[in-house]
C-alpha cells in the first residue's frame, strides 16, 4: 500500500512541467529592427510579434481573416534598454528564442554599425543564425508589409531560409555568423543585402507593395563603404555561390540578339609571385542555355560576345570596389593566407591593397549547352 501510494505522488509530480507556457501564451519576436536618432543620441528598437493562439484553436487550414502584424516600437540610450522599455507593455510576455531576422537602417549601417553588431553578437538570447538586413525605407512599413495573397510577413524575404530557397534573380540572404566570420577578416569584403518596397509590380483591387533584396551594404575591415547596385551585388554572388544562374540579354550594336542563362561559374584567381600587394589575373568559365534566339547569328559569333559582355561585367564591377576601396571578388582573402609575411608588411600601411594594376588579365570562355529546341547555325 506504501508502495501505491508513493508511486502515484511520483506520477503527479512529473505529470505536468512547472513553469512553462502553453504556445499560444507566448509572444514570439520574429524580428528585430533598429534605427538612431542623432538629435536625441537615443536608439530605436522595433520588435515585430507572432503569437499563435490562432493556430492552436483551429484543426488545420489558413485562417479565414487576415491576421495583423504587430509591430512595437521604443526608445533607449541603449540597445538593450530600448527593448527593456518593452516588456512592460506587452502580454503575453515577449520571446526572443525564436528571432529570426535583424534589420538595420542605412543610417544605423553608417553611423552606429559596429556598437550595435558588436552587442548582437554578445546576446545570448539571439542565435547566430539571425539574418542580417539592411532597410533605405521607413522600418515600421518595411515590418508592416506582407507576402503576396496576405500571407503573414513570416513568407516576405526577410525571412528567407537559405540560398536553397533562391529564386532567379535574386540575391542570397545573410545569417550573423556567416558575415561576422567576413566582418573581421582582415582582406575582403562583408556584405549584407538591401531590402526595398516594390508598389508598382503587383496589384489586388489596388497596389501591394512588396518586399525584395535590391543590393548590398558593403564593409572592408570592419568599417561600411558605401552600397552596391543590384547589378554589382548579384554579379559578386553569382561569381562565388552554387546553384545561381544569371539572364543575359545579348546585344549588337543596340539591337537584341538572343537571351541566354549562363551558370555553373568557376572563377580561378592566378597570383603573381613576389609582389608585395596582390597582383593577379582572373580565369571564369560559364556554361549557359539558349533562351531565346532573336537574330541568326554563328555559334562562335555568339559565345564571343557574351564572354565580352561577361568580361566587361567584371571590370566593371572590379572598377566600382576600386572607387570604394572595396575587395568585391575577395582576392585579398587567399593571398593573405599564402603571404603571411608579405602581408604583415603590407598592414603597416595605411593604403587599400588594390588598384587598377593589380587585375593583369581576364580570360572568359563561355559555352553554350543546350539551346532550348531551336535549331542553330554553328557555320
Amino acid at each position: 500500500m506504501v508502495r501505491c501510494c508513493v508511486l502515484i505522488l511520483c506520477c503527479l509530480m512529473v505529470s505536468s512541467c512547472s513553469g512553462l507556457k502553453n504556445i499560444q501564451d507566448l509572444t514570439y519576436i520574429v524580428a528585430i529592427g533598429m534605427d538612431y536618432d542623432e538629435d536625441r543620441e537615443e536608439y530605436i528598437t522595433y520588435i515585430q510579434g507572432l503569437n499563435f493562439a490562432n493556430v492552436a484553436k483551429q484543426e488545420g487550414g489558413k485562417p479565414v481573416e487576415s491576421v495583423p502584424i504587430f509591430i512595437a516600437s521604443a526608445r533607449g540610450e541603449t540597445l538593450n534598454l530600448a527593448i527593456s522599455n518593452l516588456y512592460k507593455t506587452s502580454e503575453p510576455p515577449l520571446f526572443f528564442g525564436h528571432t529570426l531576422t535583424l534589420v538595420l537602417t542605412d543610417k544605423l549601417a553608417e553611423q552606429k554599425f559596429n556598437e550595435v553588431i558588436e552587442e548582437i553578437g554578445r546576446n545570448r538570447s539571439l542565435r547566430p543564425t539571425l539574418r542580417v538586413i539592411v532597410t533605405q525605407g521607413n522600418m515600421e512599413e518595411t515590418l508592416n508589409t506582407k507576402a503576396l495573397f496576405n500571407y503573414p510577413a513570416i513568407y516576405t524575404v526577410l525571412f528567407k531560409k537559405s540560398e536553397s530557397e533562391l529564386s532567379q534573380d535574386e540575391l542570397k540572404p545573410v545569417l550573423l555568423m556567416d558575415f561576422l566570420r567576413d566582418f573581421y577578416e582582415p582582406m575582403g569584403t562583408a556584405k549584407i543585402p538591401i531590402v526595398r518596397i516594390d508598389k508598382s509590380s503587383w496589384q489586388a483591387d489596388e497596389p501591394f507593395p512588396v518586399l525584395y533584396f535590391d543590393g548590398f551594404a558593403a564593409f572592408q575591415q570592419q568599417e561600411h563603404r558605401g552600397n552596391l547596385s543590384f547589378d554589382d551585388a548579384f554579379l559578386t554572388d553569382w561569381l562565388h555561390e552554387k546553384q545561381m544562374t544569371m539572364d543575359h540579354k545579348v546585344e549588337i550594336d543596340g539591337e537584341l540578339i538572343a537571351a541566354v542563362e549562363l551558370g555553373s561559374p568557376k572563377m580561378k584567381v592566378q597570383y603573381e609571385k613576389n609582389t608585395a600587394t596582390p597582383m593577379f589575373s582572373i580565369e571564369l568559365s560559364v556554361q549557359g542555355d539558349l533562351l531565346e534566339k532573336i537574330k541568326d547569328i554563328p555559334l562562335e559569333d555568339l559565345e564571343k560576345k557574351i564572354e565580352d559582355d561577361m568580361k566587361n561585367k567584371l571590370l566593371t564591377t572590379y572598377q566600382t570596389g576600386l572607387e570604394r576601396k572595396l575587395d568585391l571578388l575577395n582576392v585579398g582573402d587567399s593571398w593573405y593566407r599564402k603571404h603571411p609575411i608579405l602581408f604583415r608588411k603590407l598592414t603597416e600601411s595605411k593604403e587599400f591593397y588594390l588598384d587598377s594594376s593589380s587585375l593583369t588579365n581576364v580570360k572568359v570562355d563561355v559555352t553554350l549547352v543546350h539551346f532550348n529546341s531551336y535549331k542553330y547555325n554553328q557555320d
